[in-house]
């Protein structure tokens, strides 16, 4: 059994709706993960329509779980994160999708480096986003043993190229309240992690990453997993535009 390490100073912020079995399947295998490895806060938010508790029994009492009422089709992922990081009380943050594991020493060496000062944001992977594929996520699934993602990470779709910047991250907390927490102009899935790697960048924060792949767990796409809407693909855009323009003229 391995021993769990301690990250008492570090939350992980999840939401989530579930819109298929692979998205619920894969937030308890993430959940699982992470609490098996560390001693640390996860704080789970579910945003849907109606409550079932299903999610709550399932988690256990180790996850802190709690439920918001939406009755709109497209997640607002940005608000509520928002709201969520204002229970935050530890020194540092992490932002982690519902869909993804890292190796444990890569989320040790991330906190390490907020805690020494060496960052304020740091990306628990290198440019390896990768994707499980259907059929090695469900061999992972029969014994929840990271080496076998990592023993057959050459068989993985690299996604997300040159520099992936979603997934997750950790953060400085000060750092990320004062870098404008995620931008609520993103409304829906696609283009919000470029904005903030964008934007902490124009700021000055130091970014750093880590060596060790990501990997995604796949699952069927819906509407927030795609973009739901022309016209606010092009907004997105724009707001990314300029970001990169403030950049050039700094």
């Amino acid at each position: 059994m391995n021993k769990r390490v301690i990250s008492n100073d570090l939350t992980f912020l999840i939401l989530v709706r579930l819109d298929s079995i692979e998205r619920l399947e894969n937030i308890l295998l993430c959940t699982s993960f992470l609490n098996k490895n560390l001693v640390t806060k996860i704080k789970v938010m579910e945003c849907s329509s109606y409550n079932n508790g299903l999610l709550k029994k399932l988690l256990g009492k180790d996850i802190q779980y709690s439920f918001i009422e939406d009755n709109d089709n497209v997640l607002f992922r940005t608000g509520f994160l928002n709201k969520m990081t204002k229970s935050v009380e530890t020194k540092f943050i992490s932002i982690w999708d519902a869909d993804v594991l890292v190796p444990v020493d890569q989320i040790v060496k991330s906190v390490n480096l907020l805690r020494k000062g060496k960052a304020d944001f740091v990306y628990p992977y290198d440019n390896r986003f990768l994707d499980t594929s259907m059929i090695l996520r469900k061999l992972f699934i029969q014994d929840e043993e990271i080496e076998v993602l990592e023993k057959n990470a050459s068989k993985m779709a690299e996604k997300y190229l040159p520099v992936p910047v979603g997934g997750a991250f950790l953060a400085n907390l000060k750092s990320y309240i004062d870098a404008g927490l995620e931008n609520e102009s993103f409304y829906g899935w696609g283009l919000e992690d470029g904005e903030r790697y964008y934007r902490w960048e124009n700021l000055g924060y130091k970014i750093k990453r880590v060596s060790g792949p990501l990997f995604h767990l796949s699952h069927s796409r819906g509407m927030n997993s795609a973009f739901h809407n022309a016209d606010q693909y092009l907004l997105k855009r724009k707001e990314i535009i300029g970001i990169k323009r403030k950049k050039g003229n700094s």
